[in-house]
C-alpha cells in the first residue's frame, strides 16, 4: 500500500485534549511550527478533558494570588468570597498522602510549583477562569472554600475548557487534522524520532516532524488492556470519558523502547450512576459524589467502605474500585430526609428509589430486608454524638462497627429514605512512561529518546491508588506547557544543525 507523507512541521502533537492543546500553544509561542493530529472526528474532539468538570487544583498563599486570573461574577462579587490558603506544602503533602507515599517527588514538585504559574499563563493566552461554586460552603452572605477544596474552574467546565483552547489554537493558525490515528513512531538509524505513521481518511500517511509530543491519553477505553493491567472484571466497567483513549501512544512508546513507569494496575475509578452509558457517559451529569453523607451498602445490605474517610475530593477516585468488588458491581447510596438536601445537582438527573421504611426500601432494592435493617440499626447506634458539619471534617464518627465511618456519621432514621444505585466508572489510567522534567521520554536504560515527549495521562509516576481532585487537568497543562517549550527548542536546534 502506498504511504503518503506530510513533512513540513517542527512539532507534531498527537492528541487534542487539554494537555495537547496547551503543548501546541506553548510550542507556537516558542516560535515552532505546530501540527496537531487527532484520532476523533471534529465533533468528538477534546479527549477526556471535554468530559471533565474543568476544575484545576493549584497552590496559592492567599486569595490575592488567585484573584488576578479569575473573572468576577456579577452575582458573586469577590467581597463575598473567602478562599482559604492552599500552600505548596499542603498540595505536596496531599499528593504524598493520597498516593500512599509513592508519587515521584520530582514530578510532584513540578506539578505543585508550576500549577498557578501555568494557569496564569493560560489566562494570559485567553482562557477564562471562574470560581468553582460546587466546592464552596455558604456561611451567611459569604461563600467559603476550605483549604484543600478546589476553587478554580474553566468557564463552561470541561467542554468550555477545550473549546476555549481550540479557539486560541485556531487564532494562532495551528492546524488540527481530525480522524487521524497514529499507528507507530518513525525513527532514524540513530533512534531519533522524526514523526509518526498514521491512518487517515485518505489512507496511511507519514507525518514527519523535528519533534513529536504524545498527548493521546491512557488505555481506559481499551477493554483488553484494562483486563490485562488492572485485573479481572475491569474489561466490563463503564468508561466515563472518550472512547478514543485506547493506549495507542503507550503502545508506540513502549515499542520504541520507552520505560514503563508508575501504577500500571491503578486508575481513576469513581462513583457514577448505575444507568450511565457504557462509554462516553456525560461525566459531570452522572457523578454521584455526595456519598460522604450517605450510608452506602451493597446488594446484600452490607456496608463495605468508610463513606466519610475524607472530603469527596480526596476519595472519589478510589471508591469505584471498592464498588467493583461488590456483587453485580452495584452499590446503593442511602439518604434520609435530613441528608437529602445535601445532594449535589447531578443527582437531580436520576430517579431514586423512595420508601417510608428500611424494610420497604430493601424490597425496592432487591436486598435482604432483615440484613439491611440490622445493619442500618447497628449504624445508627454506632453514630457518636457531636455536631454535624458538612463544611469540614467534623469527626462525627461511628464506634464499634466495621467499616468505621470517620466523619459525617448521622443516624439514618428520618423517613422518607432515598436510595441511588451506583457503579464504578473509569476515567483514566495511572500507568505511563518515564519522563524527565522537560517531559522527554526516557528509555529503559535511562537514556532519553531523541525527539520524543509524553504529557498528560501518558506520564507515569504522578498518581498511585488515588489522586486529589482537580490535579489531573493541572498535570496535563503543566506537562503540556513544559513539553511544548522543550520540543520547540529542540526543533530549532535540529534546524540549526541541518543548516550549519
Amino acid at each position: 500500500m502506498a504511504v503518503g507523507s506530510v513533512n513540513d512541521t517542527d512539532v507534531l502533537i498527537v492528541g487534542s485534549g487539554n494537555a495537547g492543546l496547551v503543548a501546541a500553544l506553548a510550542a507556537h509561542e516558542e516560535g515552532g511550527k505546530v501540527t496537531i493530529i487527532e484520532r476523533a472526528p471534529a465533533e468528538r474532539r477534546g479527549g477526556n478533558s471535554a468530559f471533565s468538570g474543568g476544575i484545576f487544583r493549584c497552590a496559592f498563599r492567599n486569595f490575592d494570588e488567585l484573584r488576578p486570573i479569575l473573572a468576577e461574577s456579577p452575582t458573586l462579587p469577590f467581597a463575598r468570597v473567602e478562599v482559604e490558603p492552599y500552600s505548596a506544602d499542603s498540595f505536596n503533602n496531599d499528593l504524598i498522602r493520597v498516593t500512599e507515599g509513592l508519587a515521584d517527588p520530582t514530578l510532584t514538585r513540578l506539578l505543585v510549583e508550576e500549577s498557578l504559574t501555568t494557569m496564569s499563563w493560560m489566562a494570559s493566552s485567553g482562557l477564562v477562569w471562574e470560581l468553582y461554586l460546587t466546592h464552596a460552603v455558604r456561611l451567611g452572605e459569604k461563600f467559603v472554600w476550605r483549604s484543600g477544596t478546589v476553587a478554580v474552574m474553566a468557564r463552561g467546565g470541561g467542554k468550555g475548557l477545550v473549546e476555549m483552547l481550540f479557539d486560541i489554537v485556531s487564532q494562532a493558525g495551528i492546524p488540527v487534522c481530525y480522524g487521524v490515528r497514529a499507528m507507530g513512531l518513525l525513527a532514524d538509524s540513530s533512534g531519533a524520532v522524526y514523526g509518526v505513521l498514521a491512518q487517515t481518511p485518505e489512507g496511511r500517511k507519514e507525518f514527519r516532524a523535528k519533534s513529536v509530543i504524545l498527548a493521546c491519553g491512557g488505555f481506559e477505553a481499551n477493554p483488553e488492556m484494562r483486563a490485562r493491567y488492572l485485573g479481572p472484571g475491569w474489561d466490563l466497567v463503564k468508561v466515563r470519558g472518550t472512547r478514543y483513549n485506547t493506549g495507542d501512544g503507550l503502545r508506540m512508546s513502549l515499542e520504541m523502547g520507552a520505560a514503563p513507569f508508575g501504577h500500571w494496575s491503578g486508575c481513576h475509578a469513581s462513583v457514577i450512576d448505575a444507568e450511565a452509558a457504557d462509554v462516553e457517559a456525560e461525566s459531570t451529569d452522572t457523578t454521584r459524589y455526595s456519598y460522604p453523607f450517605s450510608v452506602m451498602v451493597n446488594r446484600d445490605g452490607e456496608r463495605f467502605v468508610d463513606e466519610g474517610e475524607d472530603f469527596q475530593v480526596y476519595t472519589y477516585a478510589k471508591i469505584g474500585r471498592k464498588i467493583l468488588e461488590q456483587p453485580a458491581c452495584i452499590a446503593f447510596q442511602i439518604f434520609d430526609k435530613k441528608t437529602v438536601p445535601l445532594l449535589r445537582s447531578p443527582y437531580l438527573n436520576s430517579r431514586p428509589l423512595v420508601a417510608e421504611s428500611i424494610e420497604e426500601l430493601a424490597d425496592e432494592l432487591g436486598a435482604d430486608s432483615e440484613r439491611l435493617k440490622l445493619n442500618i440499626e447497628g449504624f445508627n447506634r454506632a453514630a457518636q454524638d457531636g455536631e454535624f458539619d458538612p463544611s469540614r471534617r467534623d469527626g462525627k464518627r461511628t464506634r464499634g462497627i466495621t467499616p468505621v465511618k470517620s466523619n459525617w456519621a448521622v443516624p439514618l432514621d428520618s423517613p422518607p429514605f432515598y436510595a441511588y444505585a451506583v457503579t464504578c466508572g473509569i476515567t483514566f489510567t495511572y500507568g505511563g512512561v518515564r519522563v524527565d522534567p522537560q517531559c522527554r521520554v526516557a528509555s529503559e536504560d535511562g537514556s532519553l529518546i531523541p525527539g520524543l515527549w509524553a504529557i498528560g495521562e501518558m506520564v507515569g509516576g504522578f498518581f498511585y491508588h488515588n489522586y486529589p481532585s482537580g490535579s489531573g487537568l493541572t498535570r496535563g497543562s503543566v506537562t503540556g506547557r513544559r513539553a511544548g517549550i522543550s520540543a520547540a527548542r529542540y526543533a530549532k536546534g535540529r534546524q540549526a544543525a541541518r543548516m550549519s
